[in-house]
C-alpha cells in the first residue's frame, strides 16, 4: 500500500494541536466577538418582548418605564423576574436558562435602560435565590 499523507502531518500545513508549531486555522466563530451571557439570552429569548413592549413589558432603552423597576433594585427586579410578574412567566419564558444567565440578561437590560448594575456576583446570585424563594411561598400560600 502507499503512504497516506495527511495534511496535518505535514511540518507546512500542520495545524493539529500537537504541533508546537502549528497555528489554528482561522474560523468565523474566532474572528467574531463574544457576546456576553446577558446579551446573549436577551437576544434568544427576552428580546421578543423587551424590544417591541408587547404585553406591557418595558422596552430596553426606555428609561422612563424602566426607572420605577430599577429602583427596586438589581436582587428585587432579578428576583421578581425568576417567579414571574404581571404578564411576564417564571424565568422570562427560557426554562432552561440558570439563575446566573438570567441575572445577567436582566443586568443588560437593565444597563441599556439607565441602571448602573454591576454584572452579578455570586452574593447577588445567593440574595436573588432567598428572594424568589419567599416570593414562591407567597405565591403558594395565595394559591390556598
Amino acid at each position: 500500500r502507499g503512504k497516506t499523507s495527511w495534511p496535518w502531518t505535514s511540518p507546512a500545513t500542520a495545524w493539529w494541536p500537537l504541533a508546537p508549531q502549528a497555528q489554528t486555522p482561522p474560523t468565523a466563530a474566532a474572528s467574531a466577538p463574544a457576546v456576553p451571557a446577558g446579551e446573549a439570552l436577551y437576544q434568544h429569548i427576552c428580546h421578543a418582548c423587551h424590544r417591541s413592549g408587547i404585553m406591557g413589558a418595558p422596552k430596553v432603552g426606555d428609561a422612563v418605564a424602566w426607572a420605577p423597576r430599577i429602583a427596586e433594585g438589581q436582587v428585587e427586579l432579578t428576583a421578581r423576574g425568576w417567579v414571574g410578574i404581571r404578564k411576564m412567566p417564571p424565568r422570562g419564558n427560557a426554562p432552561d436558562a440558570t439563575l446566573d444567565e438570567f441575572a445577567r440578561a436582566v443586568t443588560y437590560m437593565a444597563r441599556a435602560s439607565g441602571a448602573n448594575w454591576p454584572e452579578p456576583t455570586a452574593d447577588t446570585l445567593a440574595g436573588i435565590e432567598r428572594k424568589a424563594a419567599r416570593l414562591e411561598q407567597r405565591k403558594v400560600k395565595k394559591q390556598r
